[in-house]
């Protein structure tokens, strides 16, 4: 019986044993379980994010395709170049014009200009002390007061003017882009000369107007661009000295006539010119003040669109003003004259005829497409004759500088009598002309 007992207590104690190693094998099976299901869980919810993120993607990229595929509307394309165009064109332009005045060749200059090594002319010499004041300018304008009809024709002075055509070549490298030709001299040569003229300044590309070679040339308006500013130049003389405009060439000269000078503005204004200037070739000669039908022209070009008035053929200076233009709808413009430019060169020896200036406007374009005339200033200028001198004894001097650098003592080349008489021309300039604004 002890035997059994020892045999069951045997038995009994292996089963225990038995049944703890087993409830370990479930325990671990069972946290197994847990922590597959947690990592399966994990892995699902992964699994659904990527896929709802790819649907996603998926998604946006055919409405992307759907998008590309429509017609673009036009309206809106234009809407935006439009504004895009708008946004380019929103700031300010300034620019400088500059003005000078008749350009004349009396048979002394021509003289002084000769060569006779070269058997030709050459007149840049004039220029030296004041060039600087017109090449470094946007745009320079002239008037020309001589002809170019060739030297088979015989170089002539006053009253009826050909000149040698070096002076053409030599204004451009002066810095001239554009000359008046419209003026009572155009047909001292004839139509032969006026027609040859046109000719030597094209080929010394320098821009005209005022006198022209065909009624088709005549229709057109000259237009020159500066910094995308659209300038438009229109030009007009009172008369041709009593020469006649020949019969059946009535367009080879501008004259002045109200019903020409309306229509060529309307038709810069057609053009989508910014800017209109008058050069008008007008006035009594050696007076230095405006006539009645300068200012009553004036108020006429004004009115009918003109911003700028460049005035010639007086021989000696006029006036410069600035005005408010008020326009017929009640708008209100800049108007800027000056009535006359006086000589540039000559060698006149009249009161006043040897003085001049050179004229500097600075101008504006708005980003409302308003002009303003900001600054109206200008350099004295005197035609000085060295008569101690057998060559080259003439040239343009600056009278302000040259003031200055002989009370300096920096140049002596003129004597205290001609520097007396600089301070002369000056205090007569400043007061023909006005204060510079």
């Amino acid at each position: 019986m002890r035997r059994n007992k020892r045999s069951y207590r045997k038995t009994k104690a292996f089963d225990s044993t038995h049944f703890d190693k087993k409830g370990d094998r479930y325990l671990f099976i069972g946290i197994s379980i847990l922590l597959l299901l947690l990592l399966c869980s994990i892995a699902f919810y992964h699994i659904t994010a990527w896929m709802k993120q790819k649907q996603f993607l998926k998604d946006v990229d055919n409405s992307l395709q759907s998008v590309a595929s429509e017609p673009v509307s036009t309206a809106s394309t234009n809407s935006n170049e439009a504004f895009n165009k708008t946004n380019l064109e929103k700031t300010n332009t300034t620019f400088t014009m500059t003005a000078i005045g008749d350009v004349m060749c009396h048979n002394t200059q021509y003289w002084d200009a000769y060569q006779k090594e070269s058997d030709n002319y050459d007149f840049s010499y004039v220029f030296e002390n004041i060039k600087r004041y017109i090449e470094t300018s946007d745009l320079a304008i002239g008037s020309l007061e001589t002809s170019f009809a060739g030297k088979e024709r015989g170089y002539s002075n006053y009253p009826t003017f050909n000149s040698p055509d070096a002076l053409a070549y030599d204004l451009k490298e002066l810095g001239i882009d554009i000359l008046s030709t419209a003026g009572n001299h155009c047909l001292d040569m004839g139509f032969s000369g006026l027609s040859r003229t046109i000719d030597v300044l094209n080929d010394a590309n320098i821009s005209h107007l005022g006198t022209y070679q065909t009624q088709e040339d005549r229709d057109k308006i000259l237009l020159h661009d500066v910094k995308g500013i659209k300038i438009a130049f229109v030009n007009y003389t009172y008369g041709t000295n009593g020469i006649p405009v020949p019969s059946g060439k009535e367009f080879c000269v501008n004259l002045i006539d109200k019903a020409l000078m309306k229509k060529d503005i309307e038709s810069a204004k057609s053009q989508e010119a910014d800017i209109i200037v008058a050069c008008m070739h007008w006035g009594t000669e050696y007076r230095t003040t405006a006539n009645p039908e300068q200012k009553e022209l004036a108020d006429f070009l004004f009115q009918n669109g003109v911003d700028i008035i460049l005035g010639n053929h007086p021989h000696v200076l006029e006036p410069m003003e600035k005005r408010t233009v008020t326009l017929a709808d009640g708008t209100t413009k800049d108007g800027f004259v000056i009535y006359a430019l006086g000589n540039f060169i000559c060698d006149q020896n009249a009161e006043n005829t040897r003085n001049s200036i050179i004229l500097n406007l600075e101008i504006t374009k708005h980003i409302d497409g308003k002009i303003s005339i900001d600054h109206a200033g200008y350099t004295p200028i005197y035609m000085y004759k060295n008569s101690s001198s057998q060559l080259k004894n003439m040239k343009l001097l600056d009278i302000e500088q040259t003031i200055y650098n002989y009370e300096a003592g920096i140049d002596f080349s003129i004597r205290q009598k001609t520097y007396e008489d600089l301070k002369i021309q000056l205090d007569k300039v400043k007061k023909i002309v006005g204060p510079a604004f």
